[in-house]
């Protein structure tokens, strides 16, 4: 099949949950032969990987973006004129509508694939009516109502009530995109039943059926033989955490764990060490580090993980709000690392705490687990072993994405159906 496929990112590297998730779908359509002609926002740091992409794809078609906080606020203003909402209001770039607009003119598509909520507006125009429409699948990554939700309940209060004003417009858009989509694709149950809940709450002035409107799960994946097992140190006190920190929940979660988490392991294991992983960390993340006398080391983003890892006893994965899936949980099980967790981080991942991850959600308990991690080897290792054999059977992005052939077969048939080669 011939697929547009739409981005807000550049898939590329896949060092960050997104770009994991959509670097592992893109080589798997194209390593079934599909023809791929990939359409992204691209920001200046990411340019010099576009080429990796058109070894990849039939085609790569870029426009600029560029992200500021002034810029932001004439965005939040448009959505209340419009009733959109914010987040997608931020996305509607003219330059990506003309580029797509003469696409659409020069040449034809038998699928549009559209990578996260933001980009689903930009595919709505194919679907114009006539027997050669392509089909649309919109992949969905989460319910972003969700997260939007969870994290106006940790939000001051000063805040809660524009948070609940954006939930709402999400829910009604994201039920309302799931509508006009032939298939949309969902990384865990959690998400699914979400993504029902807004579609029927559109549904009931549309006069639409649900399940004309399927939505499919899809676990993300990883690649199992790039991520070999960490070469763990013996006796390390050292934790790391990891997170695109300027990504709202992944910031919240680490500083919980800073502030109300990590002290309580210190009093039991006075040598431990915290090393934070990730881009663009928030100013406070600083001041909290420089109050535990060098138990803290914040690193910004690194191109490597490997070494953080070699020296790491565990990994905490503290996830307070969220939605899909934490890829650094399936990574850090790809590694053979250990692996702390809240109920939240561990939503849409089948794995069993106790015997392939430890979870708590309050601060006493997640320290517990912690210090009891950092003084049994046995349980280090216990973990490790069946974090790594459940990614290579379960989440391994040859065996998972396998899925997603039933969803463009579906899609090829409709378009035989119409009698349209592909």
């Amino acid at each position: 099949m011939r697929i547009l496929f739409l981005t807000q990112i550049i898939p590329y590297p896949p060092d960050a949950g997104p770009r994991v998730k959509t670097w592992h779908v893109l080589r798997y359509l194209a390593a079934q032969g599909h023809e791929v002609t990939l359409v992204s926002f691209v920001r200046p740091e990411e340019e010099q990987y576009v080429p990796v992409l058109r070894e990849l794809c039939a085609a790569v078609h870029t426009v600029p973006i560029r992200r500021s906080r002034l810029a932001d606020v004439g965005y939040w203003l448009r959505s209340h004129l419009s009733g959109r909402p914010f987040l997608i209001e931020r996305d509607d770039l003219s330059a990506m509508r003309r580029l797509l607009a003469g696409l659409a003119a020069q040449e034809r598509f038998d699928a549009v694939h559209a990578d996260q909520l933001g980009m689903a507006q930009f595919a709505l125009p194919f679907k114009n009516g006539a027997s050669d429409s392509p089909v649309l699948v919109f992949d969905a990554h989460n319910a972003v109502w969700t997260i939007i939700e969870r994290m106006r309940l940790n939000a001051p209060w000063m805040l809660r009530i524009p948070a609940a004003v954006e939930a709402r417009r999400v829910k009604q858009y994201e039920g309302w995109i799931v509508r006009q989509f032939d298939h949309t694709l969902a990384v865990t149950e959690p998400d699914r039943r979400a993504l029902v809940d807004a579609l029927q709450s559109t549904a009931l002035n549309g006069g639409i059926n649900p399940k004309s409107r399927p939505i499919h799960v899809i676990p993300i994946a990883v690649d199992t033989q790039a991520l070999q097992p960490a070469r763990r140190k013996a006796g390390s006190k050292n934790i790391v955490t990891l997170g695109t920190l300027h990504y709202p929940p992944n910031a919240d979660g680490i500083r919980w764990f800073m502030k109300e988490v990590f002290p309580l392991v210190l009093e039991q294991e006075p040598d431990a060490t915290l090393t934070v992983i990730g881009k663009n960390p928030p100013e406070d993340f600083a001041r909290l580090a420089a109050q535990h006398a060098g138990r803290i080391e914040i690193t910004g983003y690194v191109p490597d993980l490997d070494p953080y890892m070699d020296q790491a006893a565990l990994m905490v994965v503290a996830v307070r709000a969220g939605g899909g899936m934490r890829v650094r949980i399936l990574e850090a099980f790809a590694r053979a690392m250990p692996v702390v967790t809240t109920t939240v981080g561990l939503e849409g991942i089948e794995a069993l705490p106790g015997r392939d991850v430890l979870v708590a959600d309050a601060p006493e308990a997640f320290a517990r687990n912690v210090v009891r991690l950092l003084r049994d080897p046995q349980l280090q290792r216990r973990l490790a072993e069946n974090g790594r054999r459940l990614a290579e059977e379960k989440y391994d992005w040859q065996v998972i994405l396998s899925k997603m052939d039933a969803v463009y077969q579906a899609a090829s048939e409709l378009q035989v159906g119409a009698g349209i080669e592909v």
